[in-house]
């Protein structure tokens, strides 16, 4: 299988199974020094994991990371960091009435016509489980960051038709509510809906909002590699995710120039910006202001309710999905679009040590003096 391994300095490559013994990621690039052990992975892993939010699936799954390689005496070696999550609670016999059937709205048809051949326990490879790998390589990246005075958040920004209202925003919040919300009113709201939708078998999708703070302006590259195209490709390689805006988005179509464009300002010596339609971003180069995007995503797709679909060899058939299953993706895939966010910034900020000329002279020469 191609396609498992992300970046260019920063290079992230996850692999596992559902439902297999273990899963995980390796990242090379990761520079030596930095502080790194389980106790500081761990929460991000917790925000991920599955029975710790409403409406989640019920799978017992404690995801405890381990750090194979890449660590010696609580720092990063700048060799390779190895991270492990083993699998303790897979029912693979939940699944043994789609081995030979197609599950409407999984990746199980499609992964049959590429590869002839499928993992249908959970969905092997194709299973949101595989975000383990991300969302470990992600919390490393955001340490990263945060001595560099990056941050990066995302939360819930609405799900199904509830959506938050920025005046009762506390991003805290959204750490501790059960659907990630940073609006304690809008949650309360989006339970019920949920509860409703779980009564009839049925779940929902959403939207997640990102915010990265602290970015300088100049990073990202001017053509290909643009910030928000690779934020986007980031974020839309995400199995749940279906869309991807930045700024004002699709919105954007519906504004003239005049009102779309960010006028510039002399902010107290510093060049600013009276709004931020771009969502940070012009010309695929970072500003200076906070980049900030939304991904939507889909319902999840296995909802009880009987189903039309057909068997591996094309005879019609109605299909009951048993297992255990959340009720909306939404929440527990909050961190890992964070994730994905993360390893592209900070990628494109090591990418942008050698843009500059005058950066190197300055990196080498001042080394070379001390």
């Amino acid at each position: 299988m191609a396609g498992s391994i992300t970046g260019n300095i920063i290079r992230v490559s996850t692999w596992g199974e559902s439902h297999g013994a273990a899963l995980g990621c390796v990242i090379d690039g990761v520079p030596a020094g930095l502080v790194l052990n389980e106790e500081l992975i761990q929460p991000f892993m917790d925000r991920r994991a599955p029975g710790t939010r409403a409406f989640s699936t019920a799978r017992a799954e404690g995801d405890k990371v381990r750090i194979l390689s890449g660590v010696f005496e609580g720092k990063t070696t700048g060799t390779p960091v190895s991270l492990m999550v083993e699998n303790k609670d897979q029912r693979s016999k939940d699944y043994g009435n789609i081995a030979t059937s197609y599950r409407p709205g999984h990746a199980d048809f499609t992964f049959d016509q590429k590869y002839g051949f499928r993992d249908y326990r959970g969905g092997g490879r194709s299973s949101g489980r595989e975000t383990i790998g991300r969302v470990a390589a992600g919390a490393v990246c955001e340490l990263i960051l945060k001595e560099l005075g990056v941050s990066v958040n995302a939360y819930t920004y609405s799900i199904g038709p509830v959506k938050i209202d920025k005046d009762n925003f506390d991003i805290r919040k959204s750490l501790t509510d059960p659907l990630s919300m940073p609006d304690e009113a809008a949650s309360e709201k989006a339970m019920a809906y949920l509860k409703e939708l779980s009564e009839k078998g049925d779940s929902a999708g959403g939207v997640i909002e990102c915010v990265i703070k602290g970015l300088p302006a100049g990073i990202g590259e001017p053509v290909f590699d643009k910030l928000d195209a690779s934020l986007a490709k980031a974020v839309l390689s995400i199995g749940a995710v279906k869309g991807f805006e930045i700024g004002s988005g699709f919105e954007a179509a519906n504004l003239t120039g005049s009102v779309n464009n960010d006028s510039f300002f002399n902010d107290n010596g510093k060049i600013g910006k009276r709004t931020n339609n771009a969502g940070g971003i012009l010309g695929g180069i970072s500003d200076g202001s906070d980049i900030v995007f939304r991904a939507a995503v889909k319902p999840t797709p296995s909802v009880s309710i009987p189903q039309e679909t057909v068997d591996n060899t094309g005879r019609d058939m109605t299909l009951e999905i048993k297992g255990r299953h959340d009720n909306v993706i939404v929440p527990r895939a909050v961190v890992v679009v964070e994730s994905m966010a993360a390893i592209t910034v900070l990628d494109l900020m090591l990418m942008n040590m050698s843009s500059r000329l005058d950066g190197i002279k300055a990196f080498y020469v001042y080394n070379r003096r001390q």
